[in-house]
């Protein structure tokens, strides 16, 4: 097995006399998928948010390929390769979606943020938001503003929009949340084609059980901020301690 893309290391945080996350390790390989599963509270989100950087840890650390990067900011860790979905508010809800996503491709380019300069000096940028749109099945849509888009629509396009900034470690927090059945197969589709590349990494944060059977590599299951099981996910699905803590009574999270 290659060496580790990620790692958390004895990873906590607590919130006054509250432990959330309590003394996590894990270690996340290139062309694996982990599904990340638990109970409501369980602490899963609350995880996500340390690896990629919008809490800061009380205890332990986070690595990247072996260099620590827990004290490193949301926005350094993506220059490091973690991506994690956008939510619509972090676009630019007015703009177009091909806008959207080749300001995306501008900020992996380093080409910066303009929206003044003309798209035609830049159509490398423009045909490398082309293919991104393409990929996620948008392209009779690409002139409607990003807000205006249908709630499916706008998951497709935070995965596309992630998509272009091609990082090494992909995030998905519930990326079909709040979609309906014939809305989702597209987001797991696009899912699928970055597990189908053997380079990335991909975790996902999910209650879903026919969403995890679909994409699991790997399951670790979260229960009062504790690792509870780790491993394959017949093994994990079939134990019975997870059976009784989490898939008879689990419920859709609502932190």
């Amino acid at each position: 097995m290659p060496s580790p893309s990620l790692s958390t290391r004895d990873l906590t945080i607590r919130f006054g006399g509250h432990v959330a996350v309590n003394s996590v390790t894990c270690d996340f390989h290139p062309g694996e998928t982990t599904v990340i599963v638990g109970p409501n509270g369980a602490g899963k989100t609350t995880y996500f948010n340390l690896i990629s950087g919008q809490l800061p840890a009380s205890a332990g650390r986070v690595e990247k390929s072996g260099e620590d990067i827990t004290r490193l900011s949301p926005s350094a860790r993506a220059g490091r390769g973690i991506g994690r979905a956008f939510q619509l508010t972090n676009l630019f809800p007015q703009l177009s979606v091909i806008e959207n996503i080749r300001l995306a491709v501008q900020a992996r380019e380093g080409a910066g943020w303009s929206l003044f300069r003309p798209a035609a000096s830049r159509r490398d940028l423009i045909r490398s938001a082309e293919h991104y749109l393409d990929a996620a099945r948008l392209t009779d849509r690409a002139d409607m503003p990003a807000a205006s888009l249908p709630h499916g629509d706008q998951r497709k396009l935070e995965v596309a929009l992630l998509m272009a900034m091609e990082p090494d470690i992909y995030m998905f927090d519930e990326p079909t949340a709040g979609m309906s059945l014939d809305q989702a197969p597209a987001v797991l589709d696009l899912i699928g084609k970055i597990k189908a590349d053997t380079t990335k990494t991909v975790l996902l944060v999910e209650h879903k059980m026919d969403v995890v059977r679909a994409l699991a590599d790997r399951i670790i299951v979260l229960h009062n901020g504790e690792l509870l099981a780790d491993g394959p996910p017949a093994e994990v699905m079939g134990s019975k301690i997870v059976r009784d803590v989490y898939l008879g009574t689990a419920t859709e999270e609502t932190a």
